[in-house]
């Protein structure tokens, strides 16, 4: 559809866009990256024609686009230029309705109703047909930038150039506009240029990304293989950390700024637990990088205070999640902060270890209630829903982990909480087969991410030793004092 080949130029004798090669595809959508003075704008402007190559070639569906007239570029091409200078004053609508220019012949040409189609359709589709009758000088800099797009689209041209589309648009106007755009390219065969100086807003949009440097192309590809650590990083100049979506497969990138004033030493240790009859807590003085399988914030993030529950056998309330936040709202625990889990085993059971290798220390507690153990491997032949019972193990360390060290420390504790069921001979009743664990067990690794590097949490690793031996222990513990309670053999 469009191909840039070997595409030179700039204002000045030293051209800023250096020998720049690339082509899209009919209804793709590539962005172009790169830091302030990179060329990203430059590059765009030359093959829009505003500015003209000093070398290479622009070519629109096999054809120079030097060989093109004026209208004809237009009716191929529409351009969304960073900025815009307004000689006349003009109505929204009327602004709209300039992009049908290259498609009106002669003096007198006359409005057909596919020129009104597409203004109407460009309008609706920018969310700016409320505004028509007003004044374009009188709407905000994101309204305008609205106005502009819906402009372009209203052109309807197969190819378009966007210079910073969604700049001065919040976040909503950001989304509309590019779910416009993006459904433009999918629906109707746009092919999309766009420069962004937003990364992550061009990972996610994106088909491809084009990342330029000092003029020349960094990267070129699909934006798992161009949004890296590493590339970013260069480019840039600036310290990032490359993070999967949540929900696509597309990359993100973090902002690593400098911890001015968050580096207070910070060290977790017995001291910072209590107990009682109603729950166990740990309060750090730091929030903790976190992974766990929680009630309440489950999954990842950093939290400070982390509580495991005491509620009875009988509990079974419709919204699990919403009575867990209401359960600890009234008892003053900071929902944003915190980390939930529930166990019916008595709270004061836990058990809870200090270990300390040469990197540090790790805290393990555990709470182990096992009238309802489960073993995994005979899964298949259960049918009863899941009773409270629980296994609940905490592993907190005192070092920097990276993500999946958190992993590792998973696998390793399951092991090893596996390994103490079968030290104590836990049986699954259903089966009369060792048990692996309970059908509502819960887990939780956290990290003050100060200190040593700890790359790794296996069983042959320092850290991981320490997590096998203290789950291990833990466990048994905490199961031999519930046998205990219930009057159980040891």
């Amino acid at each position: 559809m469009l191909q840039v080949e070997k595409i030179s130029g700039g204002y000045g004798e030293e051209p800023v866009v250096k020998s720049v090669s690339f082509h899209v595809k009919k209804g793709e959508m590539l962005g172009i990256l790169g830091p302030n003075g990179s060329g990203k704008s430059t590059l765009l402007k030359i093959i829009s024609g505003i500015l003209p190559a000093e070398n290479g070639t622009v070519t629109i569906d096999g054809r120079q686009a030097s060989h093109y007239s004026q209208k004809e570029f237009a009716r191929k091409v529409a351009v969304l230029p960073q900025l815009h200078a307004h000689a006349f004053s003009h109505t929204v609508r009327e602004t709209v309705e300039l992009g049908r220019y290259p498609h009106q012949s002669g003096l007198f040409s006359s409005w057909s109703d596919a020129d009104e189609k597409a203004v109407i359709g460009a309008m609706n589709s920018t969310g700016v047909a409320h505004y028509g009758k007003q004044s374009i000088e009188l709407l905000s800099g994101g309204e305008q930038q609205r106005v502009f797009v819906a402009q372009a689209l209203a052109q309807e041209a197969p190819i378009l150039l966007l210079d910073e589309p969604t700049n001065h648009l919040d976040i909503a106007h950001q989304q509309q506009l590019l779910n416009t755009i993006r459904k433009q390219a999918v629906e109707n065969g746009l092919t999309v240029i766009s420069v962004f100086h937003d990364i992550n807003l061009a990972s996610l949009y994106c088909d491809r990304l084009l990342l330029m440097e000092e003029g020349r192309i960094s990267r070129i590809g699909l934006p798992q293989d161009v949004v890296k650590e590493e590339a970013i990083q260069q480019v840039y100049k600036a310290l990032v950390k490359t993070e999967p979506h949540p929900e696509l497969p597309k990359p993100q990138i973090i902002l690593l700024p400098d911890r001015i004033g968050e580096n207070l030493p910070l060290l977790v240790t017995k001291e910072d637990f209590f107990v009682s009859s109603k729950y166990v807590v740990l309060h750090a003085k730091s929030p903790l990088k976190t992974v766990s399988s929680a009630v309440h914030n489950a999954g990842t993030g950093w939290y400070k205070t982390f509580v495991n529950r005491h509620v009875d056998t009988a509990y079974n309330p419709a919204d699990v999640k919403g009575e867990m936040a209401d359960y600890l709202a009234t008892e003053g625990f900071r929902l944003t902060d915190t980390v939930g889990m529930m166990t019916a085993v008595t709270t004061e059971h836990v058990e809870i270890g200090e270990y300390a290798g040469k990197f540090g220390t790790i805290l393990v507690a555990v709470t182990a209630g096992i009238g309802n153990a489960v073993d995994v491997s005979q899964a298949l032949k259960r049918d009863e829903a899941p009773r409270i019972g629980t296994i609940n193990t905490w592993i907190i360390i005192n070092g920097e982990l990276p993500d999946e060290a958190f992993i590792q420390a998973m696998i390793t504790a399951t092991e090893a909480k596996a390994k103490a069921l079968q030290t104590e001979q836990v049986k699954d009743p259903l089966t009369d087969t060792i048990a692996t664990g309970t059908s509502t067990d819960s887990m939780l690794v956290a990290a003050t991410q100060q200190g040593e590097e700890l790359p790794y949490a296996g069983p042959v690793t320092e850290l991981g030793r320490l997590i096998a031996h203290g789950v291990y222990e833990c466990t048994v513990r905490a199961v031999q004092a519930y046998k205990k309670a219930k009057g159980w053999p040891s």
